[in-house]
């Protein structure tokens, strides 16, 4: 299963960031991803579902040509954290209708919990996919991404410094780098 590691980090000039990418990027799409997020009700099955839970993904995408897809993804992801950075053991499939499978996970014993809309720009450098995003109730982030087979420490250590090199290219300190997961942002602000 692929292994994702990822940094994020707020942004104040999205407008700067859009065009450093677009300067030393190759532009892949505009994005939009709406996420809602199922976790066990009292009772429910479940028990040995991660504690992010499963999340259900909307995504809508124009990529480089003009061309509009859309998908839904069913993610349940291992999450850790290393250095300030997530390393996440993520297990993805698309699914025909929403409707249903969120049917199927209410039938199972699962909740809707956190709600999640991001919408922005996507990119390639290199092997890093980097993404400039508005999260609704949050702000800017660039998501900075690499997809790898293989696990461990050496990897993502590596991985790390390739994804701080590109912050450091793109102008941005190193103390915007956001630790905390989406989730936990959004809960905090209820």
């Amino acid at each position: 299963m692929p292994i994702e590691i990822e940094l994020k980090a707020h942004t104040k000039k999205p407008d700067m960031i859009k065009s450093r990418l677009d300067g030393i990027a190759e532009f892949s799409a505009a994005i939009e991803k709406n996420d809602a997020y199922w976790f066990p009700s009292t009772g429910g099955l479940g028990e040995n579902l991660p504690s992010s839970g499963i999340r259900v993904r909307k995504e809508s995408i124009t990529d480089a040509e003009g061309k509009l897809s859309y998908a839904v993804l069913v993610t349940y992801k291992s999450k850790e954290r290393r250095d300030g950075i997530e390393v996440n053991d993520e297990h993805e499939f698309e699914v025909s209708s929403s409707e249903v499978f969120e049917d199927m996970l209410g039938r199972l014993g699962l909740e809707q919990g956190i709600a999640k809309h991001k919408k922005g720009w996507a990119w390639k450098f290199q092997d890093i996919t980097a993404e400039l995003i508005m999260v609704d109730g949050l702000g800017w982030f660039v998501e900075l991404e690499i997809i790898t087979d293989k696990a461990g420490r050496e990897t993502s250590g590596e991985a790390r410094k390739h994804l701080l090199c590109l912050l450091d290219k793109l102008g941005i300190e190193r103390e915007n780098i956001e630790e905390r997961y989406y989730t936990e942002m959004l809960r905090a602000l209820n």
